[in-house]
């Protein structure tokens, strides 16, 4: 008789990749998806600054008639942009669940968390790139920032940490939702929040009622914080709001994502 023996290639004994190397591979994944998806990542682009111009150049006059309107408005922009970069996560995750491409990656050596990270840290890449051409437009038009060196590492460490909360958060909802267009509707709320803001007018010139939901949601603390940062404006506290604001929905965003991932992929 022939002695039977075990196979060391089976899946379930096969040591699975160590380190950051899972991450690594699953980001550059998802930045080659970015790419051969150009419409999604012009879009992400093109319709922030479509809106700055509309605002500068349409509503400017008559809402600041001496030209300086471009100054108040591009840090609302740059979150807008923000929102509308990270928005695609939810659709890319959504996508990958509904596809089953979950399934086989449980199959492989890897954590399969590895996959919601490396849509994150690449739609995080994508977003500051993004922001940086919308600031490049800005100044174009004529943004004018009076910050330092220090003001703008403080602003671009603002943006990036609401990049990456919000980012985490629309990934959770890509988890939630049952199809990429359902992940697309449950975004659009989040992305209606900076009008509810001080991005486009000062929030002491709406209605009584809607001054309290302005100043008391997430993006108002943070456009506060930018605009302070690149033009000097008054801080008032309005930093430590913001940052505790992006911690708490990246905390929530984090932990929410991982029990929706180990619940529908069925492994840690």
């Amino acid at each position: 008789m022939t002695a039977l023996t075990l196979s060391t290639d089976a899946p379930s004994l096969r040591p699975r990749i160590s380190g950051l190397l899972a991450e690594r591979v699953f980001v550059e994944r998802s930045l080659r998806h970015s790419l051969r998806d150009g419409e999604s990542l012009l879009m992400a682009i093109m319709l922030p600054v479509i809106l700055m111009l509309t605002f500068t150049w349409v509503f400017g006059g008559a809402i600041d008639p001496t030209g300086s309107y471009v100054d108040y408005v591009v840090p609302g922009i740059i979150l807008l942009c923000a929102g509308f970069g990270a928005a695609s996560t939810a659709v890319y995750v959504a996508s990958d669940m509904k596809a089953g491409i979950i399934d086989r990656f449980r199959t492989m050596p890897v954590r399969a968390s590895a996959v919601l990270t490396g849509h994150v840290i690449a739609s995080l890449a994508r977003n500051l790139v993004a922001t940086a051409l919308v600031v490049c437009v800005a100044l174009l038009v004529g943004f004018r920032p009076t910050a330092d060196l220090g003001g703008w590492l403080g602003a671009l460490g603002m943006i990036a940490l609401w990049i990456l909360a919000i980012t985490y958060l629309f990934a959770a909802l890509g988890l939630a939702s049952k199809s990429p267009e359902g992940a697309n509707a449950y975004g659009f709320v989040i992305l209606f929040l900076p009008y509810l803001s001080s991005a486009f007018v000062p929030v002491d010139t709406m209605p009584s009622w809607l001054q309290w939901i302005a100043d008391n949601q997430p993006v108002t603390p943070i456009i506060e914080t930018i605009r302070s940062l690149l033009m000097g404006t008054p801080m008032t506290g309005q930093a430590w709001w913001g940052v505790g604001w992006c911690l708490a929905i990246l905390v929530l965003s984090f932990a929410w994502g991982a029990w929706l991932f180990r619940r529908k992929a069925g492994r840690r």
